[in-house]
């Protein structure tokens, strides 16, 4: 999905950027030579920055889509570069791990670590 689909979808990040409580950002191998991905993504962090989102990077796609549970088509691989976890208004966030996420998030920024990275490893 591009930036552009996510500004303006119905459900969107820039519909109601105020219910999404976490942007995660997948990287894999060709992303040090997509110039493209990497202004998508710079674009996205000032996005998420500027409504406090808390924004996480993942290193591993293929493990992250392992995760996830893959693709919706089989034998396409899932695109999974940016995720968006959201949470309605009305209820705070009560799942323990996401909790733990974002003080993860905030902990990482209070070190001028903006973009903590997670590293998924091979299994």
């Amino acid at each position: 999905m591009t930036l552009e689909e996510q500004l303006s979808g119905d459900q969107s990040i820039g519909k109601d950027p105020d219910n999404v409580v976490l942007c995660l950002l997948a990287t894999d191998d060709t992303y040090d030579q997509d110039i493209a991905l990497q202004i998508h993504f710079t674009l996205i962090q000032a996005f998420c920055c500027e409504n406090d989102i808390n924004i996480l990077r993942v290193s591993n796609m293929s493990r992250l889509a392992e995760i996830l549970g893959g693709s919706d088509k089989p034998g396409e691989p899932a695109d999974l570069h940016c995720i968006l976890i959201n949470s309605p208004h009305e209820l705070q966030v009560k799942d323990p791990a996401l909790k733990e996420v974002i003080c993860y998030c905030k902990e990482s920024r209070y070190l001028d670590q903006w973009v903590p990275v997670i590293n998924l490893p091979e299994r």
